[in-house]
């Protein structure tokens, strides 16, 4: 064989080898979901254009459980859909998908977990108390996961509770296209509480508006004893921002303040729908023309009219296909 067919079956060679490289490489990603969040699961597996893995979870008499795959991992990149709200079983159930999926063999294992919850635990702000979201990274880390894909962190500072990779996603990516969609032409942003003022100022640089900020002072957990209005909310169309609606209390009586200074409407976006407690109530009985949520928590039945849902499903599905290629989400942290 004369040297010009040998480079001719090299490049041949190599040729084949790069099929086959993407063909394996399409065919070894999975994506399962624990039963938390498996409706957005399904809708991330088929916006990144495959079907949603076959698992199952065992119950025992106990009430003990116990989550296995129905196909072959091995050698797989596994992603595990799952967000961790209470009850404290579907953190569990999480840990224990990862730990099945590394005796698989599996090669990769990425949780990707829309709602990280214990993440309002990120310091030690009383004596003797826990700082549960660096808990929560210590499981996860000695279940084996190899990277975490997730979405609004309560604090930023949570991703260096991690020593593996953290990919933390913001849903403005998504709330920016619906509220440019609302053609609001007074538009301003605002903060249910202080804590909230630098994402709600972000949305605010992003969008070109004025920014307000409602100042609470607590009774206690989940009780709000008095509030105050920082910034002119007169004739304006006000959208309050927050990453977390839990019993609503906050957000609802910032509504109220808002209006009763004079704004025209007022609006609430937030990523994670909690909705614990009095929430549905509250919400059914506010002054929002609309509030609007992502799907990292799945609603209940009983979920107020007011609630609009954007789904997370194609946002997730986007980071997988670039971790999986290599390529920069830079983009979309936005």
């Amino acid at each position: 064989m004369n040297l010009s067919n040998q480079i001719k079956c090299l490049l041949l060679q190599f040729e084949i080898r790069s099929i086959i490289h993407k063909v394996m490489s399409q065919k070894y990603v999975s994506i399962f979901a624990g039963r938390a969040t498996r409706d957005l699961g399904e809708k991330i597996a088929h916006a990144y254009g495959t079907s949603l893995g076959k698992s199952v979870v065992t119950e025992f008499s106990d009430h003990e459980f116990q989550p296995s795959f129905e196909e072959s991992i091995r050698g797989h990149h596994v992603f595990i859909v799952q967000s961790t709200m209470p009850t404290a079983d579907n953190l569990m159930e999480l840990l224990l998908m990862i730990d099945a999926a590394k005796r698989a063999s599996a090669h990769k294992v990425i949780a990707v977990i829309p709602y990280f919850g214990w993440a309002r635990q990120d310091r030690k702000d009383q004596p003797r108390v826990s700082i549960g979201s660096k808990l929560v990274a210590n499981l996860l880390a000695a279940a084996g996961v190899n990277r975490v894909i997730t979405l609004d962190l309560h604090a930023d500072q949570i991703q260096g509770f991690f020593d593996i990779p953290v990919d933390a996603l913001y849903a403005s990516t998504l709330f920016f296209d619906y509220i440019k969609d609302l053609n609001l032409d007074n538009l301003l942003m605002a903060s249910p509480d202080i804590g909230g003022s630098k994402r709600a100022s972000a949305y605010a640089k992003r969008l070109g508006t004025d920014l307000a900020i409602c100042h609470k002072q607590r009774a206690r957990a989940n009780v709000v004893a008095s509030m105050t209005l920082i910034g002119d909310v007169e004739g304006k169309d006000v959208i309050l921002i927050d990453d977390i609606i839990d019993t609503a209390g906050t957000i609802c009586k910032a509504g109220e303040l808002i209006m009763e200074k004079g704004a025209r409407s007022v609006r609430a976006f937030a990523t994670h729908a909690v909705f614990s407690g009095p929430a549905m109530e509250r919400i059914d009985n506010s002054v929002f023309n609309e509030v609007v949520v992502t799907d990292s928590i799945p609603l209940a039945e009983n979920a107020s009219k007011k609630i609009k849902v954007v789904t997370t499903a194609n946002l997730f599905a986007e980071t997988i296909h670039r971790v999986e290629s290599y390529e920069s989400i830079s983009s979309l942290f936005v």
